[in-house]
């Protein structure tokens, strides 16, 4: 009966959520917004259908669902593209998001005095989403040096927000699991964390180019990579690597050795995977509690402000650091306020991380995941607005 259950829950909120998509859409409302809206109506704090015990049950969606995303980020790197991008754009990118992580660090700290807490926020801050931002580009059909560098920056500022989450995820599980290390023997087993699941990530996509140069149709590319996604994944949590990290690196490396067939797999990822993202996406806005936000709101507010001047200060700085044009320093830090996507699926890989490790860590989690969906609200209304104002100063912007 239980699985008759999870069925049709799953069902029901597959089609609610793109449905509900679909309708934020025609507003020019990234999609993605729904589908988290929807999540808090039918979560705990309103209509209450999604209780904490059915999202638990549902875990496995979650993983699949990170899998995917990651798969996708990975395979939208490219050396070429890189390359044709230029250190400017790298630079910057690098900037704004070690500027979040170091400010939401230490101005949290200095608010909260836990130095864990901050340490998980700020890295949960380095994100940026892109749609929101495109969105905006495509609507005013902008063209120029800004919304180049924009295009760039949040086209690579996700791998970047990868690699810096699972250092810091790793620093702080090793206080939560009360191994006595000293800060260079926690900072050297972070490294080894991140190296180890990008060159396991990159052998499992040495693999996988070479099977699908022999692949044909869409069906088996489709096939090989969702078996290989599952794969990664399983064994990196196996061996305690990081599983976001370690398919982001097999995408990155199969999308070099076979672009073709890798813009393949991630056209049908986006199009079967589709139901599955709109649905994580919905199961992570059931965790808003609004119990929570008394005790949020301050913290919260600290964590928007500091990741806004982190972003802007950061993006100044990379942009300067290379002689960028002056509306590109100027700017470009202006852009990148949207936070939902990525950021959210980190916030979920922390309560994967930390909501089983007694209270402290239950508390941690639910904490990050409130204060990321409780954001997100000003951050999607102020972060396209925000981006318009960049382009037209900027006189990006077509006249319609």
């Amino acid at each position: 009966m239980e699985g008759a259950i999870a069925l049709i829950i799953i069902g029901a909120l597959a089609f609610l959520s793109q449905e509900t998509g679909r309708a934020f859409g025609k507003f020019r409302i990234p999609s993605v917004v729904g589908y988290v809206i929807l999540g808090i109506i039918l979560g705990k704090s309103f209509l209450n259908i999604l209780n904490p015990y059915f999202v638990d049950k549902l875990s496995l969606i979650n993983d699949l669902a990170l899998g995917v995303i990651a798969f996708i980020i990975g395979g939208e790197l490219n050396l070429r593209r890189l390359r044709r991008l230029g250190k400017s754009i790298l630079t910057i990118a690098i900037f704004e998001s070690l500027g979040a992580f170091l400010f939401v660090i230490l101005l949290t700290y200095i608010f909260t005095k836990n130095i864990y807490f901050s340490i998980i926020l700020g890295a949960i801050s380095s994100a940026t989403a892109p749609a929101a931002t495109v969105a905006v580009i495509n609507q005013y059909r902008a063209r120029g040096p800004l919304t180049t560098t924009i295009l760039g920056v949040v086209g690579i500022d996700d791998a970047i927000a990868l690699i810096i989450y699972t250092f810091a995820s790793t620093v702080c599980l090793s206080s939560f699991l009360h191994i006595h290390s000293s800060l260079l023997q926690v900072s050297l087993h972070s490294v080894e964390t991140i190296l180890f699941s990008i060159l396991g990530g990159a052998l499992f996509g040495i693999v996988l180019g070479y099977l699908l140069k022999s692949l044909k149709t869409k069906e088996e590319i489709f096939g090989f990579v969702l078996a290989f996604i599952l794969l990664g994944e399983g064994i990196a949590m196996h061996l305690h690597l990081s599983e976001l990290l370690f398919v982001m690196s097999m995408a990155f490396v199969v999308n070099n050795l076979s672009l073709r067939k890798t813009n393949s797999a991630i056209e049908s990822l986006n199009t079967l995977g589709f139901p599955l993202i709109a649905t994580f996406f919905a199961l992570a806005g059931t965790h808003l509690d609004i119990k929570l936000l008394p005790l949020i709101g301050g913290v919260g507010m600290v964590y928007f402000f500091a990741r806004i001047l982190g972003k802007t200060t950061g993006a100044y700085l990379g942009a300067k650091i290379f002689s960028a044009p002056r509306v590109v320093q100027k700017y470009v830090g202006f852009s990148l306020w949207p936070q939902i996507g990525v950021a959210i699926a980190l916030a979920i890989m922390v309560k994967k991380d930390f909501g089983h490790l007694g209270e402290e860590g239950f508390q941690l989690a639910q904490l990050a995941v409130n204060i990321l969906l409780f954001t997100t609200i000003f951050t999607e209304i102020l972060g396209p607005l925000m981006t318009k104002f960049s382009l037209e100063k900027a006189g990006e912007i077509k006249v319609r």
